[in-house]
């Protein structure tokens, strides 16, 4: 009885210590894997992804477009009023209603802003070419996302942004993000948490992102559509004149 008990907390230990010494790029590799293998994620010039925000009541249309490597687009209409988020290259603009403590107008992106942003270009994150990028992933440890077993990945840029990135220990999947976000001349925390992974054109993507600020409360994002290559106007991303 002693000698079986000895090997079973022997093993325990070992299976423990296996789990935490595999490295950030090794679990950036299997995530990447699993998300269809990075040949297909190179693959993807463009997305269009047309989602549902649930937020107060309401279920407000939004709309993202990437073309990879060159501009990205977040808009959505809430009672009447449009806002909308773009990168367009190395620059970014953005609309904030006036309901909201912006003018209503086309603004450049303020710098802080811009440089955390810059990785919604790619539809990967950033993360199929990091290391290219000069960004820099660290392993932070394991903790429990809604429950569940994943990796803290601490995210730095070479324009020294920072953020984290939580991947399921079984799935592999993204399950939680924690990004600065300024909005509004406002900047705070904000979580995300990615679930109801579906596959499309054989790459997975996340279907409900459930969103979390002191902004805004608790959102809830539902993607209706995912458009892998379709047809992206390059024009949608260039600043309009006020």
């Amino acid at each position: 009885m002693k000698k079986s008990f000895l090997l079973t907390a022997i093993a325990a230990v070992a299976v423990s210590f296996s789990a935490f010494s595999q490295t950030a790029d090794e679990i950036i590799a299997k995530h990447l894997e699993v998300r269809g293998g990075a040949d297909k994620l190179k693959g993807i010039t463009s997305l269009v992804q047309e989602n549902s925000l649930s937020v107060q009541g309401m279920d407000i249309p939004v709309k993202i477009s990437t073309l990879t490597g060159k501009g990205y687009r977040f808009e959505l209409e809430v009672m009447g009023n449009q806002m909308v988020t773009v990168l367009d290259g190395d620059k970014g603009w953005l609309v904030v209603p006036s309901m909201m403590g912006g003018s209503g107008s086309p603004e450049d992106m303020p710098a802080d802003q811009l440089k955390g942003a810059k990785s919604q270009l790619d539809p990967t994150n950033g993360l199929l070419s990091y290391k290219e990028a000069g960004t820099t992933i660290e392993l932070v440890g394991k903790e429990k996302v809604n429950g569940a077993d994943a990796f803290n990945l601490k995210i730095t840029t070479k324009d020294n942004a920072s953020s984290n990135l939580y991947i399921d220990a079984t799935t592999y999947l993204i399950s939680k993000t924690v990004a600065t976000v300024t909005q509004a001349g406002q900047t705070f925390s904000q979580e995300m948490f990615m679930s109801n992974y579906k596959d499309v054109n054989g790459i997975k993507f996340a279907h409900t992102v459930e969103m979390t600020s002191p902004m805004g409360g608790t959102m809830t994002m539902n993607t209706n559509k995912v458009t892998v290559n379709g047809p992206v106007d390059e024009a949608i991303f260039k600043k309009p004149a006020k």
